[in-house]
């Protein structure tokens, strides 16, 4: 009985552990997204005001509604997009070649190749989606500060081989991280913050179904 009860109170210590693992990398991605919307959203203002004080340099217009206009579902999956694809390859798949979660995605030179394929897209049809895309993609090579990295930054001009990393289990080095240095992560709190207010005023004017269905982040009434 005695052991019985231990080993139901070891799967319940392992099972909120999962839980509090799940629900604090939510809350980071979460936080990351926000940061990057948050960003868009203060560029596509500070652009607005710029050709307000300008008003004969188009750029500032054009770039603003480019921004106003971006379908923000791709914005989002940029954002995100070097992990989705390194950490599969280089953390689970391919761990013993790479032993990295940042390689081929989190290069200037895949950044590069994205907004090439959506300035041609952009000038043969107007099309912005992959614009979008590469603008969700360079903020999170920002966000991770990929410039302290120039190996895979400049990817394949120090060579072909990635910086290799500790590719142990991220999400639990995230919470132990969280609990004993937290102010590590106020970056994903204040990004968490922004995603939540935004979140919260789309709701309340009724602008998230727009935003599901045409990726619209904001109209007027935001």
């Amino acid at each position: 009985m005695i052991t019985n009860f231990a080993n139901r109170v070891q799967r319940g210590k392992c099972s909120a552990h999962h839980s509090s693992t799940v629900i604090i990398g939510l809350m980071l991605l979460l936080g990351h997204l926000g940061i990057t919307v948050g960003a868009m959203i203060g560029i596509e203002h500070l652009l607005s005001r710029t050709h307000r004080a300008h008003p004969r340099r188009s750029f500032f217009a054009q770039t603003a509604n480019l921004l106003r206009t971006a379908d923000y579902r791709l914005v989002l999956l940029g954002s995100v997009l070097p992990d989705l694809i390194d950490k599969p390859v280089g953390v689970y798949l391919f761990r013993e070649t790479f032993h990295s979660g940042r390689i081929f995605a989190h290069t200037l030179l895949f950044l590069l190749v994205l907004v090439a394929i959506g300035l041609w897209r952009y000038r043969r049809n107007a099309a912005t989606g992959v614009l979008a895309l590469a603008s969700g993609t360079f903020m999170h090579l920002l966000l991770d500060g990929v410039w302290r990295s120039p190996e895979t930054l400049f990817w394949p001009a120090f060579g072909f081989d990635f910086p290799e990393y500790e590719t142990g289990n991220f999400l639990r080095e995230m919470m132990e991280r969280l609990i004993h240095k937290p102010s590590a992560y106020i970056p994903e709190f204040v990004g968490l913050a922004i995603g939540l207010g935004i979140g919260i005023r789309m709701l309340k004017s009724g602008a998230l179904s727009r935003f599901l269905k045409t990726g619209m982040l904001y109209d007027e009434r935001l």
